[in-house]
């Protein structure tokens, strides 16, 4: 009857976890809608912005951009993006081992010249278990990504490039295509890195008011503010698609393993019922 009784508290132990599972799903799943929606409503928007500014640099009326400024890499910049929270699969280990890799990948640059925002607090904590610098705590861009808190982050790198404080910067994050599919991305944040278009691909009969400086003083900071701003959408998105998906694959196990468990729970109690009968039959014949 032990083997009875533990069977019967495990299975309610995994119903319990189960009830857990599959209310983080749904709550990952609203969260997911919202996410997905401003990313898509917003994404149109930057991609056009980046095309005007692409089209601009193409056209060649800017000669020099301090911007587009390419220099000998001494010190290094990685706008990096996790979750606060577990609970969503291989989301942080994926962006880890990316920025690992990243790091790597800067052989000449000593370790404490890079310098990590880590948006989220799982790649906050790996940052400070590997001794790496960190330009502060972001976990609220994490929680709640909006235009005013990736601003202030944008414009701190713009300052840092502009300054000469750091010479290349990256940003690592998962672009958000759907539910199902999210795709790593690690680019160059500054400087901007334009493929020039072949002739003819572009327009070169711009009339620029009030002047070519204040446009470009304008239009490259708002690209700049909104790279990271998408950056950070879609990051949370990825997120909450990665927890959706993770949950789901849980609750699913849990009932596989409750099916099995009760499945062992019925013999082992009808076996005790057989036991039960034939000790009784036995009793009798005596």
């Amino acid at each position: 009857m032990s083997s009875l009784k533990e069977l019967k508290s495990r299975i309610q132990s995994v119903k319990s976890t189960q009830k857990i599972t599959s209310a983080m799903k749904m709550v990952s799943s609203v969260k997911l809608l919202k996410a997905e929606k401003a990313v898509y409503n917003f994404l149109t928007y930057r991609e056009t912005l980046t095309d005007i500014l692409r089209n601009y640099l193409s056209s060649q009326i800017v000669d020099r951009s301090p911007f587009r400024e390419i220099r000998h890499v001494n010190h290094v910049g990685i706008v990096v993006f996790s979750s606060n929270s577990s609970l969503c699969g291989n989301y942080n280990s994926n962006i880890i081992k990316r920025l690992e890799q990243s790091i790597t990948t800067h052989r000449d640059v000593r370790k404490e010249d890079i310098l990590i925002f880590p948006i989220g607090k799982k790649v906050e904590d790996f940052c400070k278990e590997k001794n790496l610098a960190i330009a502060g705590e972001f976990q609220n861009v994490a929680a709640h990504p909006d235009i005013e808190n990736t601003t202030q982050i944008a414009d701190t790198l713009i300052q840092l490039f502009l300054q000469h404080k750091i010479d290349r910067i990256k940003v690592i994050y998962f672009h958000y295509v759907n539910k199902t599919t999210q795709i790593m991305i690690a680019e160059t944040f500054l400087p901007i890195e334009i493929n020039y278009r072949k002739k003819g691909e572009f327009r070169n009969d711009y009339l620029i008011e009030p002047s070519i400086e204040e446009i470009e003083q304008q239009l490259i900071p708002l690209a700049l503010h909104y790279h990271i701003y998408t950056a950070a959408l879609e990051a949370y998105a990825s997120e909450c698609a990665a927890r959706t998906l993770s949950m789901q694959a849980a609750t699913e196990n849990a009932e596989n393993l409750l099916q099995q468990l009760s499945l062992e729970y019925n013999k082992m109690r009808q076996e005790s019922i057989t036991n039960e009968i034939l000790d009784l039959i036995g009793g009798s014949l005596q």
